[in-house]
């Protein structure tokens, strides 16, 4: 497949699951909420055109430590293949230069460069060696090409941290917004994850889950 449109599926699977108060800021720009950085948006503004589900098979995790999270851990996808762990995501089709605008937020605001056709021929692409510096290939729907973003590195290759109590309600949040989860079914799917599983217990993330007061109002 050759990328020859203007527009791609961008899957996301962390706190870009919450569309209103999460991904709409690396769009418009912003502060998200729980968050204490502000986005700068993107040039081209335009909401996305569709938002659909995708399950990821790949495995999720929480590891490394982000200041714009209060120094919690944050998600990524391991980079192997792995139908017994699929993540649950969410895809937004934006423009080309939308997604770029996006990794380049993710990536410190430095300028990068994606050559889409090489990624979908490998399969992914570490265009930096940073947490969000690697983009993969998830197939395609709708005739659109299906990419996402991790870190450079393999899981095991990070270090394992949980998640501020603010970045864990954005993706619950995101989860009831995307798939009308309850809090029992979003504890049973962030338990199994690495990063949460041995470091948070179901007790503490129902706390968690319960003083969850974002708004999930999808534009």
């Amino acid at each position: 497949m050759c990328v020859s449109g203007s527009m791609i599926w961008y899957a996301s699977y962390g706190s870009n699951l919450l569309y209103k108060d999460g991904f709409l800021c690396y769009i418009k720009g912003g502060i998200r909420k729980s968050a204490s950085q502000s986005e700068g948006g993107c040039k081209d503004k335009t909401p996305p055109r569709k938002t659909t589900n995708i399950n990821m098979p790949y495995l999720l995790y929480f590891a490394e430590r982000a200041p714009r999270w209060n120094g919690g851990g944050v998600a990524f996808i391991g980079l192997s293949k792995n139908d017994d762990s699929l993540t649950a995501g969410r895809m937004y089709l934006i423009t080309k230069e939308q997604f770029r605008d996006v990794i380049k937020q993710e990536n410190g605001n430095q300028e990068i460069s994606v050559d889409f056709d090489d990624v979908i021929k490998k399969g992914s692409n570490v265009f930096r060696k940073s947490w969000y510096g690697n983009i993969i290939y998830l197939g395609e729907n709708d005739r659109y090409p299906i990419f996402t973003f991790t870190h450079y590195k393999d899981f095991g290759s990070q270090t394992l941290n949980k998640p501020s109590p603010g970045y864990i309600q954005i993706i619950a949040a995101g989860l009831k917004e995307s798939y009308n989860w309850t809090d029992d079914q979003i504890a049973d799917y962030l338990l199994q994850k690495p990063g949460i599983k041995t470091n948070c217990d179901r007790n503490q993330l129902t706390k968690i889950l319960c003083n969850n007061a974002i708004e999930t109002d999808a534009d």
